[in-house]
């Protein structure tokens, strides 16, 4: 009886470990402001990991150049053994023993075009670099984008449940008409219809709320269980003298990410007009060898290697019936044709910029238009509502002020979102 009293209570405490444990687990929770959400994106991000191995890469690709231009060296040995065998040359013959070599090389090579390589590696480095600094932006850039789209969709959602509450209240006051007789049935189907589609849209802008977050946890490398809080809310984060100070910015082509790309690339493909004219021009190359060579035996033999050897080699390309002429003039008019771009995207970036200046402008008038608009639409309906409950306004007159409270609401939540995106397309050509 002991024994099973010993295993019961064991059994009862695997439960109780077990169902603590249930009891604790849950859904994790991550709180970010603004700039932390940034941080943690750079820094787990799997596009900019890859972007990260592109400069690795690239380093890598340069020390390989570097590396075949240095001196080469290899070691040998050899053992052979003739079994006995003698060369017969007539009136003497000469014993061919059991003998061990040993050999070392050195060589190196250099050529015209070696040198080129290594400014292409070079170049090709620096276009990685710019390329991971570019991704980390756009990454940080789409963290601010999502992050304000989460906050924006639930200030929505904030509105649309107060307008609810509101026309809840309404329809309430309504009924009660209704069942004592002061008022029309239709009247509260009215209600109820606005009431209905209110909690509609309330229930798709929760749907398309979680759609962002689902987005927030794959730029932030998140799993789906975890709960996202956001730290700061939209007042925090949308400073007009910030974005006032932007305005002012001029705008430096030489720190536009894609300009300075494109440039790396012209001069890349520059680089490989003098890559194809020395593909054919003359390569140097100078060796030494040491031989050492040990006999297994006392025999007199012939050994005819010398232990030193030094030598040197030129290669002149003399002749190719003009295909290296024809290659060079191919690289020349590829390389006037990527001039012609990198003029024609400078004068786009200029034009964009003002462009976006424009936008940004317009954005910020729309919001201070707009955050009007919902103040007023909003006293309008307070003051309609208060009227209908004293039987001086109808119910179509609620629907309809409702219905431009709703619209005035959305136009504002709207006019944030193009405040954030203008902001954030000027930040980007700027490199803000």
């Amino acid at each position: 009886m002991k024994e099973i009293g010993i295993k019961l209570g064991l059994f009862a405490l695997g439960l109780l470990l077990a169902f603590s444990a249930t009891a604790q687990t849950g859904p994790r929770k991550v709180a970010f402001s603004l700039a932390e959400a940034q941080q943690y994106a750079v820094e787990h991000n799997r596009t900019l990991a890859s972007a990260s191995l592109d400069v690795q890469k690239a380093q890598a690709t340069k020390w390989k150049t570097i590396a075949g231009m240095l001196p080469q060296v290899s070691a040998s040995g050899t053992y052979s053994n003739s079994l006995g065998y003698k060369m017969d040359l007539g009136p003497m013959q000469i014993s061919m023993p059991p003998y061990a070599t040993f050999n070392i090389s050195t060589s190196v090579g250099l050529s015209g075009a070696q040198i080129v390589s290594l400014g292409i590696a070079n170049i090709s480095r620096r276009m990685a670099d710019i390329t991971l600094e570019k991704t980390e932006k756009q990454i940080s850039d789409q963290v601010e984008t999502l992050y304000f789209s989460a906050l924006v969709t639930e200030e929505t959602i904030r509105l649309l449940e107060k307008n609810l509450e509101s026309m809840k209240k309404l329809l309430k006051i309504t009924q009660n008409s209704v069942d004592v007789g002061v008022a029309e049935q239709t009247d509260a189907d009215q209600l109820q219809v606005q009431v209905s589609t209110m909690e509609s849209t309330i229930k798709t802008t929760q749907r398309s709320l979680e759609m962002v977050y689902n987005s927030l946890r794959l730029q932030l490398c998140l799993e789906e269980d975890v709960d996202i809080v956001l730290t700061q809310g939209i007042d925090d984060l949308l400073n007009m003298n910030t974005t006032s100070e932007l305005l002012a910015s001029p705008f430096d082509i030489n720190d536009n990410y894609d300009y300075r790309l494109l440039k790396e690339n012209t001069e890349l493909v520059r680089k490989q007009i003098a890559l194809t004219g020395w593909s054919n021009g003359p390569t140097v190359s100078v060796y030494h060898q040491y031989n050492a060579r040990h006999n297994f035996s006392n025999e007199a033999t012939m050994n005819m290697t010398p232990p030193n050897m030094l030598g040197a080699q030129v290669n002149i390309p003399l002749f190719t019936f003009g295909k290296n002429y024809a290659a060079i003039k191919e690289a020349k008019l590829t390389y006037k044709k990527q001039l012609n771009t990198l003029e024609d995207t400078e004068l786009s970036l200029n034009v964009q910029y003002r462009q976006l200046l424009y936008n940004l402008r317009n954005a910020i008038e729309k919001y201070e238009i707009q955050k009007q608009n919902v103040d007023v639409a909003q006293r309008v309906f307070d003051n309609i509502a208060k009227k209908y409950e004293f039987g001086v306004a109808s119910s179509l007159d609620v629907t309809n002020s409702g219905t431009n409270l709703i619209s005035a609401q959305s136009t504002y939540v709207q006019s944030l979102l193009e405040i954030v995106n203008a902001q954030i397309s000027l930040e980007q050509l700027l490199n803000k």
